[in-house]
């Protein structure tokens, strides 16, 4: 497996492009902005992207989505209580900052449990509502893609529209905190960390 981090936009949103590098194939997660940024490097490294994967759906981290689906076509996967974070401005926050975000294309729900294929890659859906209604993170390959759940040593915000503390405080302890210590979490803004560090360091959840 290769990964590739890419921060985007003015909130330096990090995009990740996890490749099979026997395949080339590739999930391109959470595309905040310079979608065609995002498109120029994926056709500079000769990559085939299955599928665009959001953690969530504030605007941005998919504000960067249209040029990748109009260039390859393929479709945007999404917990179906975020769904309307594409197309409503005001759920996805982009009209507070006086722009229109809206990403359209053929959607997938992804749910707990299930497995995303890229590859010989795999990766487990792990619903983590609070900072959104449909926040899920992704696990596999021995390393967690949490978008805007889990940064080092802190977590999402939970004051926007259908944000809940207390439910990602218990979807952190409950669910991200059992997996390996080992684990390499790949967070949506910021630094990596691991399951370990955040155990034992994060202020926010015990």
């Amino acid at each position: 497996m290769k990964l590739y981090r890419m921060p985007l936009g003015m909130l330096g949103t990090n995009c990740y492009i996890v490749v099979d590098e026997q395949s080339n194939q590739c999930l391109v997660v959470d595309p905040g902005s310079d979608g065609e940024h995002v498109v120029e490097v994926l056709q500079e490294k000769n990559l085939n992207p299955l599928g665009v994967v959001l953690t969530h759906g504030h605007s941005d981290h998919i504000g960067g989505i249209q040029p990748i689906v109009d260039t390859y076509h393929c479709p945007i996967y999404v917990h179906k209580k975020d769904e309307p974070f594409l197309t409503d401005s005001r759920l996805n926050l982009s009209v507070y900052s006086g722009s229109t975000v809206e990403a359209h294309g053929e959607v997938r729900h992804v749910k707990e449990s299930d497995i995303l294929s890229c590859g010989s890659l795999s990766f487990r859906v792990i619903e983590t509502p609070g900072h959104t209604p449909g926040g899920v993170c992704y696990y596999g390959e021995g390393i967690l893609l949490a978008g805007d759940t889990l940064f080092r040593e802190s977590v999402g915000r939970t004051d926007f529209p259908g944000g809940s503390f207390d439910d990602l405080a218990a979807a952190v302890s409950e669910k991200l905190f059992p997996l390996p210590e080992e684990t390499v979490v790949y967070p949506g803004h910021g630094p990596e960390t691991t399951i370990a560090h955040e155990k034992e360091y994060n202020p926010f959840v015990r």
